[in-house]
């Protein structure tokens, strides 16, 4: 820090600003971010997917798997068990016209259990895999269920 006299010598003039206090308070700043940063990424448990008001409908003349929130299988309305769904879906593909297969899985799913019928249907053979904007609702489960008990 230097301190020059005026030009006159009698009055010193300070020219240069201290920044030691502002890094300081800047430094503090800094770590107070980096601490409550990480809190800004906890997930949120209760987002729910936005219903979609337009879009391409969806042919359900393919293979359909339908997910539900308790993990329950159904491929084109018939519960199916996890470990067999491979094989429905090799025995369904050669029925299909297209090598294509449509996902239904309600708001709650887990994304692992949509991962299962993603690698089962890539071992069966299927090409495409197209998920439903819109969940598989309440009803459609409940009409799943009653199919399964008849």
């Amino acid at each position: 820090m230097a301190i020059k006299l005026s030009s006159d010598g009698k009055k010193p003039v300070f020219n240069e600003i201290n920044i030691t206090p502002l890094t300081d308070i800047f430094l503090v700043l800094l770590i107070i971010m980096m601490v409550i940063a990480p809190s800004f990424q906890t997930l949120d448990k209760n987002i729910t997917i936005p219903e979609i008001n337009s879009g391409v409908s969806v042919e359900e003349k393919n293979a359909t798997v339908s997910l539900t929130k308790d993990a329950e299988f159904y491929v084109n309305g018939q519960r199916v068990d996890e470990n067999s769904l491979e094989g429905e879906l090799s025995s369904l593909i050669a029925q299909v016209e297209k090598k294509e297969v449509l996902v239904k899985a309600d708001e709650k799913a887990k994304s692992s259990d949509i991962m299962k019928i993603m690698r089962a249907a890539q071992a069966a053979g299927f090409e495409k895999l197209v998920v439903a904007g819109e969940p598989l609702s309440k009803k459609e489960q409940k009409n799943l269920e009653e199919a399964e008990g008849n």
